[in-house]
């Protein structure tokens, strides 16, 4: 698409400091929030590329989250509780993981993963939600690749599908 417009964060290589309810807002951070909030409002898809750690995701993404879930921005409380603000928008995760924790696995009640992310931005009025997974990478070399071939197989397909 020639009028695709991306925008790139790799929250390991420049990560975020984790978020506090005092800000200081003189402190480049709370700016540097501000402009991350104002992308993810204007952005039509939003993808995220999240390894499982320890059942979950990582803090760095946490850190991400807290500056896009704003009271009266991202979502509000309202007269019969909250509301997302954020709808209209889809969202593409693309996950990792060690083992095997989808639905029907023995530890698919692990996976706090997919169920956060879900959650968190289904409360952000983000009903879209599309995930491609890659488990199970590090039960061996064969089962990794497979696994990768997979969630290869799930984009070709959903890029087929938008055609």
């Amino acid at each position: 698409n020639p009028g695709l417009q991306v925008h790139y964060h790799d929250l390991v290589a420049d990560p975020l400091p984790h978020w506090t309810p005092v800000a200081d807002a003189d402190n480049p951070a709370v700016a540097r929030g501000g402009e991350l909030l104002d992308e993810f409002l204007a952005a039509d898809v939003v993808v995220i590329g999240a390894p499982m750690y320890n059942f979950s995701i990582p803090s760095q993404l946490k850190a991400w989250i807290d500056r896009v879930a704003v009271a009266g921005k991202t979502f509000r409380y309202g007269e019969n509780g909250p509301e997302g603000l954020a709808g209209g928008k889809k969202l593409i995760i693309a996950s990792s993981r060690g083992g095997v924790y989808s639905a029907g696995s023995p530890a698919a009640g692990m996976d706090f993963q997919e169920t956060y992310l879900r959650g968190v931005f289904g409360f952000l009025g983000i009903t879209d939600i599309e995930v491609v997974r890659a488990e199970g990478v590090n039960m061996s070399a064969e089962h990794k690749q497979k696994a990768i071939d997979a969630a290869r197989a799930t984009i070709g397909n959903e890029q087929r599908k938008a055609a």
